[in-house]
């Protein structure tokens, strides 16, 4: 028997607990309770519960948020949400001591927003794209380590 966690089509879903920054926990322990899959936003409300959870130092489960709008959402909104999840894993990836891997995801996610027209949705592009190659530079020249919460970037559109 396969002992990994299945959905109800046998896709494989940890079902283990997992910490602010998405890293599994041991069955049993407290853990962060994790975004549902599939929940269906206005941009609006993406941009808004991305932030709070960034705001709270929960860049994973933020990811899963633009990745729902992603997937669920017009396909010409597509390139804004995979770019700000590119953001969002690299902040993740940061925070867990993953220089390299943040960085490039960082990186990644800055030219994926800075090719958008104007601000999507009431996103901030250049200060996204400002914040991510500050950071990216920050992690790459193995900077102090990266609190999730104080580095969260700010999305724009009046939230703040």
């Amino acid at each position: 028997m396969d002992a990994r966690d299945r959905d109800e089509e046998g896709r494989a879903r940890s079902a283990r607990p997992r910490d602010g920054l998405g890293r599994p926990l041991p069955y049993g322990a407290p853990g962060v309770e994790r975004q549902p899959e599939g929940v269906v936003r206005s941009p609006q409300e993406t941009r808004r519960e991305a932030q709070r959870l960034l705001d709270a130092g929960m860049p994973f489960h933020a990811h899963e948020v633009f990745e729902d709008a992603w997937k669920s959402g017009p396909e010409e909104a597509a390139p804004l949400w995979r770019a700000l999840a590119q953001l969002a894993v690299g902040l993740t990836h940061a925070a867990r001591g993953n220089a390299v891997g943040g960085a490039r995801l960082l990186l990644r996610g800055a030219a994926g927003v800075e090719g958008l027209d104007g601000g999507p949705y009431g996103v901030d592009v250049p200060g996204l794209v400002r914040w991510a190659r500050e950071l990216a530079g920050r992690v790459e020249q193995g900077g102090p380590a990266v609190d999730a919460a104080r580095e969260a970037p700010r999305l724009g559109g009046g939230l703040q």
